[in-house]
């Protein structure tokens, strides 16, 4: 049944072809043409990595905020009979060597990298944006100039600079180390995002603003930027991954998140030492690292078939 004879049956005429030329023919309505972002967004919800990683980041952002609110101890207390303690049903990842408990401790380091990667991720993906839309469009004098900086940064030890500079934010550990990764992690997408605009500087509808008196700071809003919107997501989504990794590392080796503070970084720190004697002061933590990893990398995989469906041929 073709779609006249079924608006026809729908209703209630006879089911009677009619040609496109006669008056009692309806009237075709065009389709209307799907938006990018609908189509990325229809791509995105057909792909089962997305709804795996969804749904396992959500399960663990609400294992960390719900978790230490039903839990019976915290991560500072102390049990002085069960010390060094391995997983039991009163702790039930174990103790540490002084009697703190494991779960609390990951439950807290958790939330402390999460907040580091959700901010210090997009944080550094606005500031690509930003530097590499004005240099782009301006170009010039000021793309030059920009594109020095971008280039000088990205080949600073900036793990080094973190060793000179920790001893000058004790204070402020966790909030320097948020924004100092973001600073060393825009440049990359800075120069992606700089290319794009010097291509949409030149279209049409470009012009067209420049001429019709439009300040710069709405055409690279309007224009420029939602243009490149979908690198930019991306960039964002894999940027907490490495926010993560990286807050992880610096903690590790002792020069981001410090006592009394926790993270996932210390608490592996702590835990290695003791990985032959007491497994799971590193097994534990580690695990939630690597599964919090892998949930974000999966959205972040799916979004970036979204967008170029070529890259995901043949993955799921």
């Amino acid at each position: 049944m073709s779609l006249v004879e079924e608006t026809n049956a729908e209703l209630g005429t006879p089911l009677v072809p009619l040609l496109p030329g006669s008056p009692n023919a309806p009237l075709a309505r065009p389709d209307r043409p799907r938006s990018r972002g609908r189509l990325i967004w229809r791509r995105l919800t057909q792909t089962s990595r997305f709804w795996v990683g969804a749904i396992a980041i959500a399960v663990i952002l609400a294992w960390a905020l719900l978790g230490p609110v039903l839990y019976p101890f915290d991560a500072i207390e102390r049990d002085p009979l069960n010390m060094g303690l391995g997983p039991t049903q009163l702790h039930w990842f174990g103790t540490n060597g002084i009697g703190q408990d494991l779960y609390a401790q990951t439950l807290v380091g958790l939330q402390k990298s999460l907040v580091i990667g959700l901010i210090a991720g997009p944080l550094g993906t606005m500031i690509a944006a930003v530097v590499g839309s004005v240099a782009g469009y301006l170009g010039g004098a000021v793309d030059r100039v920009l594109v020095w900086c971008i280039n000088l940064l990205l080949v600073l030890p900036s793990f080094i600079l973190l060793v000179i500079l920790s001893p000058l934010f004790k204070g402020l550990s966790w909030v320097f180390l948020t924004v100092f990764i973001a600073g060393f992690s825009w440049m990359i997408m800075a120069q992606v995002v700089r290319s794009q605009t010097r291509s949409l500087r030149d279209r049409d509808f470009v012009k067209a603003s420049r001429y019709m008196g439009v300040p710069m700071h709405r055409i690279l809003g309007r224009h420029i930027i939602p243009n490149v919107a979908s690198l930019l997501i991306i960039d964002a989504t894999l940027g907490v991954v490495a926010a993560i990794l990286a807050e992880t590392s610096l903690s590790y080796f002792g020069f981001g998140i410090r006592a009394p503070d926790v993270s996932l970084g210390t608490l592996l720190a702590e835990g290695t030492s003791a990985a032959v004697t007491r497994p799971w002061m590193f097994v534990f933590p580690a695990g939630v690292l690597i599964l919090t990893l892998f949930a974000v990398s999966l959205i972040g995989d799916a979004l970036r078939d979204a967008v170029d469906p070529t890259s995901g041929v043949n993955r799921d």
